[in-house]
Parts: structure tokens; C-alpha cells; sequence
């Protein structure tokens, strides 16, 4: 059995086991499910950081009340294209998942649709819910942030405002989707807690010490330092521009966030769904996303490089992998839930062979 062998595991028994987990520590059975499914879509997409990585961490909000167990959102505002809910940190993956499904309800009726999710709880990876709207052919846009936190300074700063700030599209094209997920800084806070955790540090420079020092060293966030912005030194602009749209579209549309100073981890979430078929029409619509997609992938590679790739063929090739072998783990997180799982009379998946 080899190494990678060793940390493969069946979907439905992550699942099953990730609904049992969230189940027992008091989730509502839907939201239960949505926890469950996403994370672990995130870990079939290849996102590891943003998977059942999560699962301890949630299960200690849950059990502080930092993440609500049930309840309705509260409706603040609804028009055929225009939606705003107060999530009262709720299940961010419930309430992005039940956003990305109204959106895209609304967008067939009336061409395209807005979601603005205030004080929700974390959502997880936002490639993972993509995939919902894409398969029916539709275009979309989720959007978070997180008005507690404040892990990246703005451009030629050295104090932290905002956070990592991320934005994923998915783009139907006549093949598979092009699902992009990108974020306004350099890297993440999960990244660099786990890199402290194994005591690790990063290829490049892309932190900064309290002092505005770059550094490799993830363990600068606990000294006062910030997370680059994308660009680095040289464009960090770009990330930083980046950022203020999307704490305008997630805070900003919502109409609750950092000015409120929130306590405790929550987040701010903006889903928007186009329907293709609303605008120029669907099979123009694709004409022009696989033609897109042909020159990329038929660019010439420059040296070193195999050939060009579009965003998400990494992801979907390992949900093909996935689906056929197994999910592949990063190693440490199964052991890592083993005490939970014990202390809820749950049993832990087991390995697939090779």
C-alpha cells in the first residue's frame, strides 16, 4: 500500500461520516448535510485546506454557538432579481448552498439574480458550490469575506483591514466548466496554520512581518503581521483593488459588516446567477466560452511547461479520480477528528485499498 494509497477514501463514507459528525454535535439535519457535503466536495476538488480540515474547527464553533445549530434566515429585502438575508451565523455552506439554488431559480425567471448573505458562518471552499449553477448551464459568481477578521493590510500598509477576500466563477463552456477561485491575497489563513502546524514555511515571501519585512515565516500572523496582498510588492495593488470590490459586494450589498464590528467568526457572502439564455442566448453563449477555451488550452506552452490549462481541470480531473479511486486526504486529518468521533460514538471511515 503506498503512502497516497493509505489516506484514500470512499465519498459516500466521507459523507456518511461527516453527517454523523455535524448530526451529533446538534446541526438541523439539512444543514447537517450541506456541512457535510460541501466540506467534502472541497476535499474532492483537491482543496485540502478547506475540507474535513475544517471539521474540528467547526465542531468547536458549533459547540460554542459561534456556528447556530437551526433556524430560517430573516428576509431583508426581496425583489425577482435582488435578495438580502441576515444569516444569524448560520451554516455558511447551508446558506450559500440555499443562495446558489434560489439564484439560480430566479435568473431562469428574470435573467439573472443577486443573493447578499450578512453575518453568516464560514462557508468553506467557494469552488465547491460553482458546480450547482454550472451543470444547468449557468453562470455564477460567489463572493465572501469576513468582517472579524483582519489578516491583510492594504496596499503599502502594514496594519491589517480585511481578509484573504475570495471570489470564484464558474463558467459553462460545451465541455467541462471553467470554475476559477481565486483571493485578493497571496495566500490563506488555513494555509498558514497549518504550515505553523507542521512546521513548515512558505516557497516565497508572501507575509509580512508587524514592521512591513517580508518573510516566509506563516508564523508572523501570531507576531503582528499580515498576509500579502496578491501582487506582492511589486502589483499589490491589484489585490488590494480586488478586495475593496469584494467588501463592497459582500458587506457593502448585504448591509452589515465591519463598520458593525461584529464579534466572533462570521462572514458576508454575495451569490450572483446569470442565465445565458436571458442575453445573447445559450448556444452563443458557449460558442464564444469554448472558442475561449480552445485558443487557451491550443497556446503554445513556454518552456517547462507540458501545455496550458484553464482553471478547475485540476479540480475536476480529481473529482473524476475521486469518484473511480477514492478521495485522497491530506494526511493527519482523519487521526486529527479520531477523539471527536470517539466522544460521539462515531466510527472513523476506513482507508480503501489499493
Amino acid at each position: 500500500m503506498s503512502a497516497v494509497d493509505e489516506h484514500r477514501y470512499g465519498i459516500q463514507d466521507l459523507e456518511k461520516f461527516a453527517l454523523a459528525l455535524f448530526s451529533a454535535a446538534g446541526l438541523e439535519p439539512d444543514k447537517a448535510e450541506a456541512v457535510a457535503t460541501y466540506l467534502v466536495r472541497a476535499d474532492l476538488m483537491g482543496h485540502s485546506t478547506h475540507g474535513l480540515a475544517l471539521a474540528g474547527w467547526y465542531l468547536d464553533k458549533i459547540e460554542k454557538g459561534v456556528i447556530r445549530k437551526s433556524g430560517a434566515v430573516d428576509v431583508v429585502s426581496d425583489r425577482p432579481a435582488a435578495v438580502a438575508w441576515r444569516g444569524k451565523r448560520l451554516p455558511g455552506a447551508w446558506l450559500t448552498a440555499q443562495a446558489v439554488k434560489l439564484a439560480s431559480e430566479r435568473s431562469r425567471e428574470v435573467g439573472t439574480c443577486t443573493v447578499a448573505i450578512a453575518d453568516s458562518g464560514h462557508i468553506g471552499a467557494l469552488a465547491a458550490y460553482l458546480v450547482d449553477a454550472t451543470s444547468q448551464g449557468l453562470l455564477v459568481q460567489v463572493a465572501s469575506s469576513s468582517p472579524s477578521g483582519s489578516q491583510v493590510a492594504p496596499f503599502g500598509g502594514t496594519r491589517g483591514v480585511y481578509t484573504p477576500d475570495p471570489v470564484a466563477y464558474g463558467i459553462p463552456t460545451p465541455d467541462e466548466p471553467i470554475l476559477i477561485d481565486i483571493s485578493a491575497s497571496i495566500t490563506t489563513n488555513n494555509m498558514a496554520q497549518r504550515l505553523i502546524r507542521e512546521g513548515r514555511r512558505y516557497p516565497a515571501k508572501w507575509l509580512m512581518e508587524a514592521d512591513g519585512t517580508p518573510t516566509d515565516d506563516p508564523d508572523a500572523l501570531n507576531r503582528g503581521g499580515t498576509l500579502l496582498p496578491t501582487g506582492g510588492l511589486d502589483h499589490g495593488q491589484k489585490g488590494y483593488g480586488m478586495a475593496l470590490w469584494v467588501e463592497a459586494l459582500t458587506q457593502g450589498l448585504a448591509g452589515y459588516g465591519r463598520a458593525d464590528a461584529p464579534e466572533g467568526t462570521n462572514a458576508a457572502v454575495t451569490v450572483q446567477v446569470w442565465d445565458p439564455a436571458a442575453f445573447g442566448g445559450r448556444a452563443a453563449f458557449l460558442r464564444q466560452t469554448g472558442w475561449l477555451a480552445d485558443a487557451c488550452r491550443r497556446n503554445p506552452p513556454r518552456p517547462g511547461i507540458g501545455r496550458v490549462r484553464l482553471p478547475g481541470e485540476a479540480a475536476t480531473a480529481s473529482m473524476r479520480d475521486a469518484a473511480e479511486r477514492g478521495v485522497v486526504l491530506h494526511p493527519g486529518i482523519v487521526d486529527g477528528l479520531a477523539r471527536r468521533a470517539s466522544g460521539l460514538a462515531i466510527s472513523l471511515p476506513i482507508p480503501l485499498r489499493p
